[in-house]
């Protein structure tokens, strides 16, 4: 029924008129939710961000490779071997299966071909002969599956009387021969094998293999008459001191290692393990990026919070002297902290204080950007009102509305610094390399000259550091999303 003038409400029921909460108390309603905080809130928008999720996940276990990895290896990052030197990525577990069992295809020529053919286990897989075309003609190779471990064969040992004495009183007890004929240098007539202790069949001058009229090879040992099977295995030195002798290395590792050889990433240049030199690498890396980071916060957040609390002067000097800072090329400060710095502090903290150099810039404009858009809020001029000093408003008031952007900037600041390193390292400006430490970058530049015939030296540094780079930018895009507070249910649009 529709009101007008002429309207009246005598002839409506009694009945249809009742009393408004007749006889209840009314009260507040009681929440029958548990309150969401702020960082809870947070947390539960980045969780829903599986890509960010996955991320971190890959850096927790790159963080516990890079702490665990030389506690499980067996090598230390000292250690060396020339002999394995480039061999290829070898786990025993998958080894038996012929994968990941440190091998590696070739195609080589014929003399290539019958020298692998006299190491014991070197060729593990002939595939025949395969031909190729070149400048129109025809070219015949070997294609063949090598043991990168068992192609070392026989190498030539210095050894003193007692350890010659050990090593033979190890072959009777264990029936594993580690000693074979020395050879006779002056039976070599290819300046090829001079030095080659493989090398143990006669060749011609272009090192093709002679052969007897029954086609059985002729070799080079050296004859000694007193020994029991006419060959000498050994030569003394030092008057009897040192005896010189040719000897299966990979039994002779097995004999001074309680083990044979394998590498899970293989090895580098030098014969360092991959695996233990990488994850030495990778936590001077990881460290370096995270207390560079922690340190330019601290700095960023005091020199950010007065440019923004206090304005004025005292943000126009800081901000002219950020720009001048910014303006320096990044690879002078380097260079030249390098050049008068580290002689005198070493290397790495050299590293370090070019990185506090110019590092805080970022954060404290990001701090001070924060300041400016609280710090005329109304609740901080409420507190301001009510005789709340200047440290109060900036560390209860104004700084913990901002720390969830300050969290983000500085979480991008670490794949910053581990990115800055590795090219620093790469680039030879600053020289990591050594026994006792290594980085990335000095992996990486190490590995480039044999990036087509031993690419996992190249490999496993990249990878990590890609890794790496890509997680932590997308998980520090991820704390920015969920930090965002204007972004709220966007992830459920």
């Amino acid at each position: 029924m529709l009101y007008n003038e002429d309207t009246t409400f005598e002839n409506i029921p009694k009945e249809k008129f009742k009393f408004v909460h007749k006889g209840e108390r009314l009260t507040d309603t009681k929440l029958q939710t548990k309150p969401t905080g702020y960082f809870e809130d947070a947390m539960s928008r980045f969780v829903k961000n599986r890509g960010s999720v996955i991320c971190f996940g890959i850096i927790v276990i790159l963080f516990i490779y890079a702490f665990l990895g030389p506690v499980l290896s067996p090598y230390k990052i000292s250690t060396r071997d020339s002999y394995y030197a480039y061999v290829t990525p070898k786990c025993t577990l998958f080894a038996p299966l012929g994968f990941w069992d440190g091998s590696k295809t070739l195609e080589v020529n014929k003399q290539t071909y019958e020298y692998m053919q006299n190491v014991p286990g070197a060729i593990l897989k002939d595939y025949g002969v395969v031909e190729h075309v070149v400048a129109k003609r025809v070219q015949k190779w070997h294609k063949i599956k090598i043991d990168t471990y068992a192609k070392v064969g026989w190498v030539k040992m210095l050894l003193t009387s007692e350890e010659y004495d050990e090593a033979r009183a190890y072959e009777k007890e264990s029936g594993i021969q580690l000693f074979y004929p020395v050879l006779d240098s002056s039976k070599i007539k290819n300046p090829a094998y001079k030095t080659d202790q493989n090398a143990w069949f006669l060749t011609d001058a272009r090192g093709n293999i002679e052969r007897t009229p029954t086609g059985k090879i002729k070799d080079i040992y050296l004859k000694d008459e007193t020994s029991s099977d006419g060959l000498s295995y050994y030569i003394s030195r030092m008057n009897g001191k040192q005896k010189e002798c040719r000897v299966m290395y990979s039994e002779w590792y097995r004999y001074k290692n309680g083990r044979y050889a394998s590498f899970l990433f293989g090895t580098e240049v030098s014969g360092y393990d991959i695996f233990t030199r990488l994850a030495h690498g990778a936590r001077l890396s990881l460290v370096l990026s995270l207390v560079v980071s922690a340190v330019n916060l601290c700095i960023g957040i005091i020199i950010g919070s007065l440019e923004g609390y206090y304005g004025g002067t005292f943000d126009l000097i800081f901000e002219r002297i950020k720009e001048i800072l910014y303006d320096v090329p990044t690879m002078l400060i380097f260079a030249l902290f390098q050049l008068y710095l580290a002689n005198q502090v070493g290397a790495l903290p050299s590293m370090f204080f070019a990185f506090i150099f110019y590092g805080w810039i970022s954060t404290s404009s990001t701090v001070r950007a924060q300041f400016y858009r609280f710090k005329g809020q109304d609740y901080v001029n409420a507190s301001r009102t009510l005789g709340a000093s200047d440290l109060r408003l900036i560390f209860r008031h104004i700084l913990p509305n901002s720390i969830g952007f300050i969290i983000t900037s500085s979480v991008l600041v670490i794949p910053s610094v581990i990115y800055s390193e590795a090219n620093l390292t790469y680039l030879g400006i600053i020289n990591l390399e050594g026994d006792k430490q290594t980085s990335v970058g000095t992996m990486l530049e190490a590995a480039k000259s044999a990036m087509t015939t031993s690419p996992h030296a190249l490999f496993f540094p990249a990878l990590f550091i890609a890794l790496l780079l890509i997680c932590f930018n997308e998980f520090g895009n991820g704390l920015r999303d969920a930090f965002n507070p204007t972004l709220r249910g966007a992830e459920d649009a």
